[in-house]
């Protein structure tokens, strides 16, 4: 398996949360931990923006996509606004997450609950060549839902 070294730098007040990390060997995505220092409650329908309570440095040619954790979708609805969110290699800022409780209950987030997941993928530039028609498929132009019926 490819692997590649991030830099990881956690913000003043977070050494107790765990950095990223796979809970499984097969496991794509890095799991990421609630920055708040006390209980927060997301009501149904609102959205809450939660640091991870670090800052990264990816190297040139790679991107994060942040992505909701299914467990806390399933089980309480817990999602998130831009999923995927994606964090670009000249980024250095806080990461933060914008979640929403899709839920029809209130959800408490305590400090450490692990939020969201992480997947460092490479990233491919696109070059735009115009031309005056595009090569035929046998799709063509149908939209949405049209090879279902």
């Amino acid at each position: 398996m490819e692997g590649v070294v991030i830099q990881v730098k956690q913000k003043k007040g977070c050494e107790d949360l765990p950095l990223p990390a796979y809970m499984s060997s097969g496991a794509a995505g890095m799991d990421l931990y609630a920055d708040v220092r006390d209980a927060v409650t997301i009501e149904p329908g609102q959205i809450t923006l939660i640091s991870a309570g670090i800052y990264i440095s990816i190297p040139a040619g790679y991107e994060a996509q942040i992505r909701p954790r299914s467990g806390l979708a399933l089980k309480h609805g817990i999602g998130m606004v831009n999923s995927p969110g994606t964090i670009d290699a000249d980024y250095r800022g806080l990461i933060n997450l914008i979640l929403i409780n899709f839920g029809q209950q209130p959800y408490v987030l305590r400090r450490g609950a692990r939020i969201a997941q992480m997947v460092v993928n490479r990233v491919i530039r696109a070059e735009w060549q115009a031309v005056e028609e595009l090569d035929p498929t046998a799709r063509a132009d149908g939209g949405f839902g049209h090879t279902g019926v």
